[in-house]
């Protein structure tokens, strides 16, 4: 019986699916049942989108307001949100740093700019810096003359500093290079130019002028790699999440508490 039913199958006719017509050709091909429950669905749940937003723009409040209107904007009809991780945590230039350049090459040119630092401080000594620092000196003497506790200067009428430090009264304002008067009597002054003079200075105040910029751009530099080595440390993989303790800024970067993670 079995092979009779499989015998009539093999003569029965082969139903096909309907084609487009040769006069309907140049339409394209006929669309099938599947192929319109499709596009019928499709345009039904679009329809109720439209009737959903139409309802709730009728029943909007006129002074309703959410922070999310704020928060969010429309950029070339693309609707964005605001990053909050990226607000006020880094600079202009942190960020240009952060794009372009890897935490090597920051901490290569880091490197050369320590340097560059030592070796001006080394020539500069910060000698006339050092003269603007309130400071309190306090001579304890043994005359009969002033009291036997110790007096600051400037504030006993009997002692004189200058004879005690052995210098000319012009130089007690100094802290540093400030001779005694033997050493003064043996100094051969020369004759300098007005205009020498001048240049020395001008090329002194350049020297510490490039020290102040070096010394900034070594700071952002330290930050910056910071937070790259920070986020190179988030990416790897931990069995626990770190801890944020504290948000970056532009003058520090944030701060994460990392869970121990016993080795094998």
């Amino acid at each position: 019986m079995s092979s009779w039913k499989k015998a009539s199958k093999s003569n029965q006719k082969v139903h096909r699916e309907r084609h487009q017509p040769e006069s309907r050709k140049q339409l394209g091909l006929l669309e099938k049942k599947k192929d319109y429950q499709k596009r019928a669905r499709d345009a039904e749940r679009k329809t109720k989108t439209l009737q959903l937003l139409h309802k709730r723009a009728l029943n909007k409040n006129p002074d309703e307001f959410y922070h999310h209107m704020i928060r969010s904007k429309m950029s070339d009809g693309e609707h964005h949100e605001e990053d909050k991780s990226k607000k006020d945590e880094h600079s202009k230039d942190q960020l240009a740093l952060m794009q372009t350049q890897d935490l090597k090459y920051l901490t290569m040119k880091r490197t050369i700019e320590t340097k560059k630092i030592k070796r001006l401080q080394s020539q500069l000594h910060m000698i006339d810096f050092a003269d603007t620092v309130p400071n309190t000196h306090i001579f304890f003497v043994d005359d009969d003359n002033t009291p036997p506790k110790g007096n600051s200067i400037g504030q006993s009428t009997e002692f004189d500093l200058a004879k005690h430090l052995e210098t000319h009264p012009s130089l007690l304002g100094r802290k540093t290079n400030r001779p005694k008067l033997s050493d003064l009597d043996k100094i051969n002054l020369t004759e300098l130019n007005p205009d020498e003079i001048k240049k020395a200075n001008l090329l002194k105040q350049q020297a510490y002028q490039e020290l102040t910029k070096r010394i900034e751009r070594e700071k952002e530099l330290a930050i910056v790699q910071q937070k790259l080595q920070i986020k190179k440390a988030l990416r790897q993989k931990r069995l626990l999440k770190p801890k944020k303790i504290q948000k970056g800024t532009k003058d520090a970067p944030p701060v994460y508490e990392f869970k121990y993670e016993r080795k094998k």
